[in-house]
């Protein structure tokens, strides 16, 4: 007997996680360093992947990490996370990071990443999630662009591995 697929909507699974930047998060400049962003994007994508799965997660890549504007010394961070795509194992989660100077209340779209992930068993194999049921019309267009995304990656992984045959 088959067993029934399993479906979930994005909205039960998404993330939202804050920060406040101390000076252990700074550079000289007194901004953020990247990879401190990059940190709490992987755990805010994680923990997404892992609430979808209702399984341990692993990080299997990051699409280009985009920064584009500073975050300041005593700035507040914000991190939404939510599921775009499934395929069999893996997810793709989208993470926008946000920061808000909180003496005037301005807020600045500071990042942006999509990140895949695979689910694993107890035997850290790869093993089937549910399948995203997307219900707004965001969450559909969402998910037509991570398929894009994920052929994209695809295409990429096979030429690497070409290339890595070739050498």
């Amino acid at each position: 007997m088959q067993g029934k697929v399993v479906t979930k909507s994005p909205s039960e699974s998404w993330v939202e996680m804050t920060e406040l930047v101390m000076p252990q998060h700074t550079n000289a400049l007194g901004t953020v360093f990247g990879g401190v962003v990059m940190s709490w994007v992987d755990i805010a994508a994680a923990t997404c992947a892992m609430r979808h799965a209702t399984k341990t997660v692993v990080t299997a890549s990051i699409d280009a990490m985009h920064f584009i504007s500073p975050i300041k010394i005593g700035w507040i961070v914000t991190l939404k996370s939510a599921i775009n795509f499934t395929s069999n194992s893996s997810c793709e989660i989208g993470v926008k990071v946000t920061a808000e100077n909180p003496m005037t209340g301005e807020k600045f779209h500071t990042a942006s990443a999509y990140l895949t992930f695979v689910a694993l068993d107890s035997h850290g194999r790869a093993t089937p999630i549910p399948q995203i049921k997307p219900d707004t019309p965001e969450e559909f267009e969402r998910e037509a662009a991570a398929r894009a995304r994920r052929a994209a990656r695809l295409k990429l992984r096979e030429h690497l591995l070409a290339r890595k045959k070739a050498d």
